[in-house]
């Protein structure tokens, strides 16, 4: 399960440009927390915090524990608007959650031991098709990373999903789509030299 986070937030009673311009101003970022059949409720987060998190691989797929006042609520953040030009967030959105959620959450999958990877060692090229596999996920189980293990992974190979373990509870969100993680490609030279080897010749 991913690590707790904990993030310092205060009410906001009001919105508009002005507003979210004021509070960028005193280091804050407007932001809104809905969901669990609540009514969604405006908020300003310290804005210290926030970019340090919000650019870290696991944001999206940890429970926040989001303090507001004196009242603490378990969130997920569903959204983060970045200034185009400044690469910092400008709004946030959270999504409350409870111990029998289950959320679409977006989890990093990393790739290890490509130096133990034969197909790798002999030229191949590692094409990774999946950096983040969408899952549905108890908020109790979402995991911080997937891993993928290369170590012995040969030139032609593709891994595919049903070689990740996943938390009990969990499921690829769209399994069709993410069914291949990643493959090993022979380079172009060696597939051409391939196919020339295996072509049969012709009689004059």
């Amino acid at each position: 399960m991913s690590a707790a986070l904990e993030l310092q937030a205060q009410e906001r009673l009001s919105s508009g440009t002005g507003v979210a311009r004021a509070l960028r101003r005193q280091g804050m970022i407007p932001g809104i927390v809905y969901g669990d059949n609540k009514e969604p409720e405006m908020i300003a987060v310290d804005y210290k915090e926030l970019n340090h998190e919000c650019h870290t691989l696991a944001f999206f797929s940890r429970v926040i524990t989001l303090n507001v006042g004196n009242k603490k609520q378990q969130v997920i953040a569903k959204d983060v608007q970045l200034d185009p030009v400044k690469d910092i967030p400008v709004h946030v959105d959270f999504q409350r959650v409870n111990k029998d959620s289950k959320v679409h959450v977006s989890v990093p999958v990393v790739y290890i031991n490509e130096d133990k990877a034969p197909g790798i060692k002999r030229g191949g090229t590692l094409n990774v098709i999946i950096h983040t596999l969408e899952l549905v996920c108890p908020t109790q189980a979402i995991p911080e990373k997937l891993v993928v293990d290369l170590a012995g992974a040969e030139m032609g190979v593709s891994i595919h999903l049903e070689s990740l373990k996943l938390p009990a509870g969990a499921k690829a969100a769209h399994a069709d789509r993410d069914h291949v993680l990643v493959t090993i490609v022979a380079p172009s030279g060696m597939a051409d030299e391939e196919t020339t080897t295996a072509a049969p010749t012709t009689a004059a």
